[in-house]
């Protein structure tokens, strides 16, 4: 039974972390390589919240803002004008990755750290004791789908969003002010990435190089997934779970390779990935 509660929490955790890059991929056609530095900036969020001596749950929403606001700067002075040049984004993105990775060492220095949890120890469950915070991580993610859910489905701006995704030039023909969605969606795919990082901090440690092993997953599972949140949803159920089980009943060192490996072969077979034809 800890097992499935292992495959379970840990979609949950991918499911979470990826879904800023998938938001971004979607709307604007580019993989955000800067999602790692967003990360990162999440988790140095949280270490705010704990030197400060505050609440540990205030590290959400302060990660949350933090995040958007580096979003709204860094798409309007860095990638708006790229715009046209996809791959130069790409590059543009991995080097911001890079420097905010670097700003964090000037500002923190290169030890691991800890944040305080907002919960701790266990409870039982099922017949089994697990973690309370990995369980609450669960929820979390589920909130966050059926929020994004409600957006993408309920709002003028999430119409606009999915306009967008689907046929950018006829949403422009149609009034729709792309920039204005491609502003909004880069913001807040940051805001989601630094949210993440707040989330999973309490589980491990934090460092200026934490974010590099998620972005690599996240970039793997929003590849299988497409724009979909339910094919994400099903990549980080099927490809977590298989991470879990290699290390449990493997190599810990394999089972940090096995998204990258089956997501590789998924592709091949099958390059559409999870997402329907």
């Amino acid at each position: 039974m800890a097992q499935f509660f292992d495959i379970i929490t840990t979609a949950a955790i991918l499911f979470s972390v990826a879904t800023g890059l998938l938001l971004v991929f979607g709307v604007m056609k580019i993989i955000n390589f800067a999602h790692g530095g967003f990360l990162t900036v999440g988790g140095y969020s949280a270490l705010l919240v704990t030197n400060l001596g505050l609440n540990p749950w205030w590290s959400l929403p302060f990660a949350f803002v933090i995040g958007f606001g580096c979003g709204m700067i860094i798409e309007r002075l860095v990638v708006r004008p790229l715009y046209s040049r996809p791959l130069d984004a790409i590059l543009a993105t991995w080097g911001l990755g890079i420097i905010l990775g670097q700003l964090i060492t000037l500002a923190f220095g290169r030890e691991v750290q800890f944040v305080q949890s907002p919960v701790s120890g266990a409870m039982d469950l099922l017949g089994a004791s697990y973690s309370q915070y990995r369980l609450i991580l669960v929820f979390a993610a589920v909130a966050l789908a059926l929020v994004l859910g409600l957006v993408l489905n309920g709002t003028r701006l999430g119409l606009q969003t999915r306009a967008v995704i689907m046929n950018e030039n006829l949403a422009r023909a149609l009034g729709i002010n792309s920039g204005l969605v491609r502003f909004v969606t880069f913001s807040l795919g940051a805001a989601l990435a630094s949210l993440a990082g707040a989330l999973i901090t309490p589980l491990s440690s934090v460092d200026p190089n934490m974010g590099v092993p998620w972005l690599v997953n996240a970039f793997m599972l929003v590849l299988v997934s497409g724009i979909s949140l339910l094919s994400l949803a099903i990549a980080c159920l099927v490809l977590g779970g298989a991470q879990v089980l290699v290390s449990v009943y493997g190599n810990p060192v394999l089972g940090g390779l096995t998204i990258v490996v089956l997501a590789a072969l998924i592709l091949r077979i099958r390059p559409q990935g999870f997402a329907r034809e």
